[in-house]
């Protein structure tokens, strides 16, 4: 199992609250810190090198993401991952994706689609390096935009709450090999080939088709991640 993130140059020089944030955050989405485990505040001061209030406010932060779960006189602990939390955030996913695009057909997305361009290229190079972290990442970064093409801030900050959770199921999705009739470089093939559309849909304002492919791109890793879950 590789050890957890510490801190880099760059991280250093940024607010260490917002710093254990993230570095746990990527302790989480990678299964480092798995699902279940409890979190020590003295251990992730030692591990991480952050002090106990950073590191106890960036706990607070990931507990509203619904990460991890305050337990009274013990701290917290990575939330489980469950078939019946998958369900739910896939189905909150599906719905605020849906309602994003409906209006996102109605604004101006020029400079959204450039970025889920951007973003789906760096997932086609982080496939060919077996990245996983990167690929999850230019993932999140892709569905990001695609949420802000609809101009809702609502909308906006709502996919981010669920999509903390998606993208350690996606993680799970890109790491593994879970559907023999679906190997992992078919399935990096469908991704590249689904966002493709939706930025397509998104240009010619087809509102219609761009909820259908929506709908099948969540379906899928729905999908994946229930019959992983399933196998334990």
């Amino acid at each position: 199992m590789p050890s957890p993130s510490a801190l880099t140059e760059t991280q250093v020089k940024r607010p260490l609250a917002a710093v254990a944030y993230d570095t746990i955050y990527r302790n989480i989405i990678t299964l480092v810190y798995e699902p279940g485990q409890h979190l020590e505040e003295s251990q992730l001061v030692d591990q991480l090198g952050i002090g106990r209030t950073p590191i106890r406010e960036g706990l607070q932060r990931l507990a509203t993401d619904l990460l991890v779960e305050s337990q009274p006189g013990k701290g917290y602990v990575v939330r489980p991952l469950t078939i019946q939390n998958t369900k739910a955030a896939c189905a909150a996913l599906q719905i605020m994706e849906l309602g994003a695009a409906s209006l996102a057909v109605r604004q101006d997305t020029a400079r959204m689609v450039e970025e889920m361009k951007a973003a789906n290229q760096s997932i086609v190079e982080a496939v060919e390096k077996r990245d996983i972290l990167t690929l999850v990442e230019a993932n999140s970064l892709f569905h990001d935009a695609y949420a802000r093409c609809s101009r809702n801030v609502y909308l906006i900050q709502g996919l981010k709450k669920v999509r903390c959770e998606t993208n350690r199921l996606a993680y799970l999705s890109y790491a593994n090999e879970i559907d023999p009739m679906r190997t992992l470089q078919v399935h990096y093939a469908s991704v590249i080939e689904q966002h493709d559309q939706i930025i397509s849909a998104l240009q010619e304002r087809d509102e219609q088709r761009l909820q259908q492919i929506v709908t099948d791109h969540i379906g899928i890793f729905k999908q994946r991640m229930i019959d992983y879950l399933s196998t334990f």
